[in-house]
Formats: C-alpha cells, sequence, structure tokens
C-alpha cells in the first residue's frame, strides 16, 4: 500500500513536471538572468563572434589590460559592427599588475620551484623567471611577501628581496596567458584612475561602447574621478568590487556606480577565502536592491577552458548564482582563450534558464522592503521612481500582468522595476539607442523598442501594439505600463498605468 504522503509528493512532481513542460511549450521559457562573454584570441574572428550572439550572449567584454590602445579599439569597433544590438564592456585594468606571457598552452609551477622576479615589458615568463610589467614594484617586496597569480591558485613566497627578488612557490598549479600579481594591497596604493587607465579613458572618449567596469574600486572617489576623466554621461560606470576596502565602502560605492561587478578572483585572493560566497550573496542583493545590475564573475565555468563539459561543482555555483539573484553571469579565460567559446555560452545558457525555473519571484520582490536612499545620496526623482515601480510590480502581481512596461529615457526606470525580479517580462520603450543596448545588461528586459514620442498617451498605445504584434499580449490581458506625466517632466516616472489589451 502506497502512503498517502508519498501519493501526494509523487502528484506534485507531476504537476511540476507538467508545468514546466507547458511553460516550455508556451514559450515562456525566456532567459532572464544576462551572460557576459569576454572576448580574446580564441574568440576574436567574426564567425566566432557571431556564433557567440546566436548562442546567447547579452554583452561582450573587451579587457583593456590586455594589447596595446589600438588594437583594443579596432577590436571594439569590429564588434560594433557585427553585434549592434548587444551591449559592449569594456574593462580598464587599475592598478592590476600582470606578468609576462607563459604561452596559450598551461604551465605547471611545483611547490618549492624557487623563481626569479625581474621588472620587464614585452618578455615571456618562464617556470624560471617571471617578468612583471610594473615599474618600481618589486623594490618594495619585503622577504615573507606573499605573491598570488593568476584567481589564486598559485602562490609565491618571497625569499629574498632587493636588487634581486626571488620566490618559492608555496601553491602550486598550472598557469597561461599574461596572469595578474596579487601582491600586498600597502604596497599598491595607487590613486584610480591610474596613468594607464587615463590613457586608455582618453583614447574611449569617442569610441561606441556601453559600460565602463573599473578595476579595484575602493571607495566613491575612485568611481567619481573616473567618470569625471571619462567625461560621459551616455556610458554606465560598473564598480569591480575586489578588495577589502571595496566591501566595507560598498554603500558609498554603489552610490555613485551604475552597476557592480562581484570580481570573485581578486576577492577572494584579498579576503578570507570562506567569506567569499557570503560576500557574494551580500553584494548582489545590495546592488540589486538600489536597482544596479550585478554581474558575478571569475572561475564560473573555468574547467571548460579546455574540458568539454563543467564540472559538477562549476554548475552548482552558476545556478547559486542565478538563484542569489544576480543580473548577469560572466566568462572570463573561457572565452578567451578558450577551446570552445560557443560551446560553454550555450552551456552557460543551459544551466542558467534550468536554475532560473526554481526561483522564487514573489519571495525575492517581497523581501526588498521599501528602498531607502542609497548612500545618503539621492534625488527626488529617484524617490519618485521608486516608489512607481514598487506600486507596478505589487500591481502586476496580484492581476498577473503578462507585461510591465517601462518608457525610459535613461533606462533607469526599467533597471528599477527590475530590481523586484517579476516573473513576467519586462519591455522597454526608449528614444535612444544606446539605453537600448545598455539594458541588454539588465536582469529581464525581454524586449526593448525604440520611440521618440514623450506623450503618454502616445507611448501607451504604441507599447500595447508592440506586445500585440510580438505576441506577449492578447485581448483582454492585462499589461502595466510606467511612465513621465507631462506635469512630473521627463525625467520623472510618476505614473503608472493598468491596461486591459482592447
Amino acid at each position: 500500500m502506497v502512503d498517502p504522503l508519498d501519493r501526494r509528493g509523487v502528484e506534485a512532481v507531476k504537476q511540476r513536471k507538467s508545468l514546466r513542460l507547458k511553460q516550455r511549450n508556451e514559450g515562456n521559457n525566456v532567459r532572464r538572468t544576462r551572460i557576459v562573454a569576454t572576448v580574446g584570441p580564441a574568440s576574436d574572428s567574426d564567425e566566432v563572434l557571431r556564433g557567440l550572439v546566436e548562442a546567447g550572449v547579452d554583452v561582450f567584454r573587451l579587457s583593456f589590460a590586455h594589447g596595446d590602445i589600438p588594437s583594443g579599439i579596432e577590436r571594439l569597433r569590429r564588434i560594433r559592427a557585427i553585434a549592434p544590438d548587444l551591449a559592449i564592456m569594456v574593462d580598464i585594468p587599475g592598478p592590476k599588475i600582470r606578468a609576462g606571457s607563459f604561452g596559450t598552452l598551461p604551465v605547471t609551477l611545483s611547490i618549492g620551484d624557487e623563481i626569479q622576479l625581474d621588472e620587464a615589458f614585452d618578455e615571456p615568463s618562464t617556470t624560471e623567471r617571471i617578468t612583471v610589467q610594473r615599474v618600481g614594484v618589486l623594490a618594495l617586496l619585503k622577504v615573507g611577501d606573499k605573491i598570488h597569480l593568476g584567481d589564486g591558485g598559485v602562490s609565491l613566497d618571497v625569499v629574498r628581496s632587493g636588487s634581486t627578488v626571488s620566490a618559492r612557490v608555496s601553491s602550486g598549479g598550472a598557469v597561461m596567458g599574461k596572469p595578474g600579481l596579487s601582491l600586498p594591497s600597502s604596497i599598491l596604493n595607487d590613486r584610480l584612475p591610474t596613468d594607464d587607465d587615463r590613457a586608455r579613458l582618453e583614447a574611449l572618449r569617442h569610441e561606441a561602447f556601453e559600460i565602463l567596469a573599473v578595476s579595484f574600486v575602493r571607495s566613491a572617489f575612485d568611481m567619481v574621478s573616473t567618470r569625471t576623466v571619462l567625461a560621459r554621461d551616455d556610458v554606465m560606470m560598473m564598480a569591480k568590487i575586489e578588495t577589502g576596502e571595496g566591501v566595507a565602502n560598498l554603500d558609498e560605492i554603489i552610490a555613485v556606480s551604475d552597476a557592480i561587478m562581484v570580481a570573485r578572483g581578486d576577492l577572494g585572493v584579498r579576503m578570507p577565502i570562506e567569506e567569499v560566497p557570503h560576500l557574494q550573496k551580500e553584494i548582489v542583493f545590495h546592488g540589486v536592491r538600489y536597482a544596479r545590475p550585478v554581474v558575478v564573475a571569475t572561475q564560473m565555468l573555468e574547467s571548460m577552458t579546455h574540458a568539454q563539459v563543467p564540472t559538477r561543482a562549476e554548475v552548482t555555483d552558476v545556478a547559486n548564482a542565478v538563484l542569489d539573484g544576480a543580473s548577469a553571469v560572466m566568462l572570463s579565460g573561457e572565452t578567451a582563450i578558450g577551446d570552445d567559446p560557443i560551446g560553454t555560452v550555450r552551456t552557460m545558457d543551459r544551466i542558467v534558464r534550468r536554475a532560473e525555473e526554481s526561483f522564487d519571484y514573489f519571495k525575492w520582490g517581497s523581501g526588498l522592503g521599501v528602498q531607502e536612499v542609497v548612500g545618503g545620496v539621492g534625488t527626488r526623482a529617484m524617490r519618485i521612481t521608486a516608489a512607481i515601480t514598487g506600486a507596478a510590480w505589487r500591481a502586476a502581481m496580484e492581476e498577473k500582468a503578462v507585461a510591465i512596461v517601462a518608457c525610459t529615457r535613461s533606462g533607469m526606470t526599467a533597471r528599477a522595476i527590475s530590481r523586484f525580479r517579476p516573473p513576467m517580462p519586462i519591455v522597454a520603450i526608449t528614444p535612444s539607442e544606446a539605453t537600448a543596448r545598455q539594458l541588454r545588461s539588465s536582469w529581464g528586459v525581454q524586449e526593448i523598442f525604440i520611440s521618440p514620442s514623450n506623450d503618454i498617451d502616445e507611448l501607451c498605445d504604441f507599447s500595447i501594439a508592440q506586445l500585440k504584434k510580438a505576441g506577449m499580449a492578447k485581448p483582454g490581458d492585462p499589461v502595466v505600463i510606467m511612465a513621465g506625466s507631462a506635469t512630473g517632466g521627463a525625467q520623472i516616472t510618476d505614473t503608472v498605468r493598468m491596461i486591459i489589451v482592447s
């Protein structure tokens, strides 16, 4: 005889499977979490770039820590031509120090090996000699200082300092390419932007890209200074949180940033490793709560740099980032130097879609609470937008709206409603193509339409027509629309409407 509780459990599983199949059949299995892919030698060809777009990439990341500036600009322009609708993220190095290249194949550094460190540029690194591409830092090292290579998998202890610096491998492993060198934080007191960053910002000032990722952000001052040097209002400024100071000053950094990255590689080197998962959850929730897209990065599918399938731990890591509420997950070496960039993105896509099926949308939105003014800084327009998007989310949830429409110039309204993680699609209406591309980094913005109108009635009519045309709404369906009124002004989203499609 079957226990009634067991029977109920079996029936519940059947219902969940049935619901999941129904959703897929109805075409509702749309991925909401974004995928960021780093472009490098393995993904630089036009053919692979197009394949990555097809596989599901939303944002292309270009690291300006590698190669010369003209080559980086040329690559940026090619990507813009190939993927005109996607967002491009430019990542500047900050005070990051890199080793000379170990080559394109893994090189093993074994525990106990003693290696010489030399200041040199454009010279390769080997198992006997690591070249360091920064003037003056080696002279600051002391015996006993620890050096980490890459994301911290390989560590060395300084055993000889002065005119000749040597270090002994204390944690061995494989390295390749130009790994970063993490030195004691007391050595790196550079203000942002560094001189190298300034040169890159000058070159990028008139280029078409949407997001600037700033490395090793430690305070609000770092972000404000970098924004001032770039001198552009149309670029989203993303703060990479990868130091203890960045964690300690998270509130003030969020207040002056447009997006956040949890850069787990350097964060794990500079903070106790057991703290990283908890910091990830804290940074994601804190950033999303204040309508900042948050990217989780580093070693998400690291084994797929050379393997055909990821490890079970990596699959779990990606799924947990989605369940943590991350706006986007990022691939680094996997697509930059990996054997199969396109296959890796497809794998990431499958993992994310499955994780989203288990996401508790109502619990997330209900748990945000009232949005305070982040960091004690804000404007009346921001507070009004926060209140209106909160009302729009509640109305959409209660009436089971088929879509939430955000009419937005800067993208802020769409990002503000996105923080609630609603189960229905978010549709953005904007007059700006740059804003449309930037919204490719925001969770759940499923469709983006361009409209030059500012009149709220015209925007509502346009929105409904586009939803019907896209097959997202039919007669009788409720749709929630947010926009700015004639009295409120174009910069304030002060109106929310519930429209029943006719």
